[in-house]
């Protein structure tokens, strides 16, 4: 029988001021001011229409994503978050991030984003180098890339990520080690950092930059990589690292196949059923204009995972961290049996992609080098 795991809040805030030409994301260009109090008042009977979900779980965390969240006051946050507290209990060590962009404006209003009840902030720096900010459509400066990381590390938040990016167009090792410094002399408790990709229907995918060579992106990646051990930093996830105690809970529980309510424009879901056997993915209305229409449902769509899809989805999750993997926690959360497991598994240890404790696997840093090659093991399944 399927065990319910802890439940996370995704809340999708989808405007900015600008859309950058490498983002895929449910954003929107800003055109007029945000309509707070509509939106806050859409986002709490959308969470309503969801509480039948949470089956008598307090909130282990909340995400408030998008778009550009900080373009939002601290009081819409404030109010916002009381409103999620009335539905739903918080745990008591409840992680609640909200991400932000490096603007001075939205920086001087971290302060008042942690009175309203956010405990972490995640800053989207993207690069230290202005003309490498530019060529992504980024509106913010180095400097103001600093000024918001010193912000959040000074206004008694729990924690902080920054985000960063390589692989950017035209980059070299030097520009990108200059970009991992930078951010570690600003001494994040978290640091994402992830490689620039070209995603479908986005401006970088009808006009592609010129981007380094595999060679080059190999090279940035192995350097960083140390770079990051020697201050100290744990890779526990494909593109996140984080000083001992500081891994964000949130993602963790993403990847640890746990459930999460999705609120906002088209925000995704995942939930537990155990009384069904099944598990439940959710997405709600893309656009603002139809989400905030009256009347209107919140849910756009709404599907079970099909039996046979239980173990690729599980592994695309799964495999994402580096911690060892309990072999009992397939069955409990997906309620397949692990025999479906024997051949894909067979494989992956045949070819030393994963390696078997008894009791766990873990993926092995060859693994790690082909993750792609070894989910493509469960897809086979």
């Amino acid at each position: 029988m399927l065990t319910l795991p802890p439940l996370s809040l995704y809340v999708h805030i989808p405007w900015c001021v600008q859309k950058c030409p490498y983002c895929d994301f449910n954003s929107h260009a800003l055109k007029h001011d945000i309509p707070e109090q509509e939106y806050i008042d859409a986002l709490l009977q959308d969470l309503d229409a969801d509480l039948h979900f949470a089956q008598g779980r307090k909130l282990h965390s909340i995400f408030i994503g998008g778009g550009t969240p900080s373009l939002l006051s601290p009081e819409a946050i404030g109010r916002l978050l009381a409103g999620v507290r009335e539905h739903l209990p918080f745990e008591n060590d409840i992680e609640i991030t909200l991400e932000a962009n490096p603007g001075t404006v939205e920086a001087g209003r971290f302060g008042g984003f942690r009175e309203a009840g956010v405990n972490r902030i995640s800053i989207g720096v993207q690069s230290f180098q202005g003309e490498k900010l530019k060529r992504l459509g980024r509106i913010h400066d180095p400097e103001q890339a600093r000024f918001a990381a010193r912000e959040a590390a000074g206004v008694g938040l729990n924690s902080f990520n920054i985000d960063l990016m390589h692989g950017l167009p035209e980059q070299r090792l030097e520009d990108a080690l200059f970009d991992l410094e930078q951010a570690l002399a600003l001494a994040p408790p978290h640091l994402s950092w992830y490689q620039l990709t070209i995603e479908p229907n986005t401006p970088f995918a009808s006009r592609p930059p010129a981007l380094p060579e595999d060679d080059t992106l190999a090279e940035i990646y192995e350097r960083g990589h140390e770079l990051l051990l020697a201050h100290g930093y744990r890779q526990y996830e494909v593109s996140a690292y984080a000083r001992p105690g500081f891994e964000a809970k949130h993602n963790l529980n993403y990847w640890r196949f746990g459930d999460y309510l999705g609120i906002g424009c088209g925000a995704h879901g995942k939930i537990t059923l155990p009384l069904q056997g099944r598990i439940l993915r959710t997405v709600k209305v893309k656009h603002p204009r139809g989400y905030l229409e009256p009347s209107r449902p919140y849910l756009d769509q709404h599907w079970h995972i099909a039996a046979q899809d239980l173990s690729l989805e599980y592994f695309m999750n799964r495999l994402r961290l580096f911690e060892p993997i309990p072999k009992d926690e397939f069955t409990v959360l997906t309620g397949q049996p692990r025999e479906r497991l024997q051949a894909p598994l067979a494989e992956a240890l045949r070819l030393e992609l994963l390696e078997d404790s008894g009791t766990h696997w873990r993926v092995t840093p060859l693994g790690r080098r082909f993750l792609n090659r070894l989910l493509d093991l469960f897809l086979e399944e």
